[in-house]
């Protein structure tokens, strides 16, 4: 049998069909309700920090960084993180984590914030944000709103609102 390499690159324009295709079969219809995806609604990500993952020319996974305001600073929203359900459990979301991650400490962003399963993305650094420092627009387990600092110390300067940069 025949093993493709997985391929990470940046998002282009030509997969923005087949990654809302993904979304659509990962996350269905109720996505639109989420407190992060209303966040980002109508912002675009930022294309120096989305990647796409492929195996051979299948696109197997996806990730976006949207750049988000706390309290007044630049800040990031990862999301959403996505692997095709076929690919699950061969650490495509793992790499698209770390090359995400890197390109944003390259990029000098301080701070990463994500609604997410707080397990999942220990392992990348991400911390669970003390409840009451940041506050969403909207609904959102306080045990699953996460940080991961760029530069140590950062998210103890922030407090306040997380809103979209349109």
């Amino acid at each position: 049998m025949t093993s493709l390499p997985l391929t990470i690159r940046h998002e282009l324009p030509v997969d923005a069909p087949a990654i809302e295709r993904l979304h659509e079969r990962a996350f269905g219809p109720g996505r639109f309700a989420r407190t992060a995806f209303r966040l980002r609604e109508g912002v675009a990500p930022d294309p120096a920090l989305t990647f796409a993952a492929h195996v051979g020319t299948f696109l197997v996974g996806s990730i976006r960084l949207t750049p988000v305001s706390v309290g007044g600073h630049k800040a990031l929203m990862l999301g959403p993180l996505t692997v095709d359900p076929a690919f699950e459990g061969r650490r495509i979301g793992a790499a698209l984590m770390n090359k995400s991650i890197e390109a944003a400490r390259e990029a000098d962003h301080e701070l990463i914030l994500l609604v997410g399963d707080a397990p999942y993305y220990a392992r990348f650094g991400f911390t669970v944000i003390p409840p009451g420092q940041l506050v969403l627009p909207g609904p959102a387990d306080p045990a699953r709103f996460l940080a991961l600092e760029l530069i140590e110390g950062v998210l103890a300067q922030r407090r306040g609102v997380v809103t979209a940069i349109r």
